[in-house]
């Protein structure tokens, strides 16, 4: 699979985040959009994720900055969970057990296909900081092994102004369900 975009792609996908960027200054202060170009147009592969990520209604843009890694990260910022991404079970391992009614992937192997990770439950928390996200829908998290091991997996939501943290069969699928993306640039 081809994984880089034509000059036409990476233009329209800058100047999509950078009009995302200067909306949203409370999701990144401090931070100056000329610095973010800089790391994204010496990273292609990286612009062919937030690309995906953008395809599938996540809405990526700058929610930090790891100044240990010299890196900025992106998360997904729709306001509900990405719409592409939706209707997913957890992990190929709940894809392979269901018999019947199969969904079209899992949220393990389409972040993985699109090069991205599941937030954690700390940065789905830390996400949340920065607005509100997830009122109807609810969000895949990457879960302890130990969880999985006894089939289960974790999600999170907002309802009544709160971050919840939940659990589910791994297998398990639904319509408002999906997964969030985080990528460092």
């Amino acid at each position: 699979m081809k994984k880089h975009l034509t000059a036409q792609q990476s233009n329209e996908l800058l100047h999509t985040l950078k009009t995302r960027f200067g909306q949203n200054m409370s999701r990144h202060k401090g931070m100056e959009w000329a610095d973010v170009l800089t790391r994204l147009e010496t990273a292609p592969a990286k612009q062919w994720s937030l690309q995906e990520m953008e395809a599938t209604g996540g809405e990526p843009d700058v929610t930090g900055y790891d100044a240990e890694k010299r890196e900025y990260i992106f998360c997904d910022c729709s306001a509900e969970s990405p719409k592409g991404r939706r209707s997913f079970c957890f992990d190929h391992q709940a894809l392979e057990s269901r018999k019947e009614n199969k969904p079209q992937n899992s949220a393990i192997q389409a972040a993985e296909d699109m090069g991205v990770a599941l937030l954690t439950e700390a940065q789905y928390r830390q996400l949340q900081q920065l607005g509100n996200f997830d009122n109807k829908t609810s969000s895949w998290v990457q879960t302890l092994k130990e969880i999985r091991q006894l089939g289960g997996a974790l999600f999170c939501d907002r309802r009544y102004d709160t971050v919840f943290l939940y659990h589910n069969g791994a297998e398990s699928y639904y319509a408002a369900r999906g997964f969030r993306g985080l990528l460092s640039v």
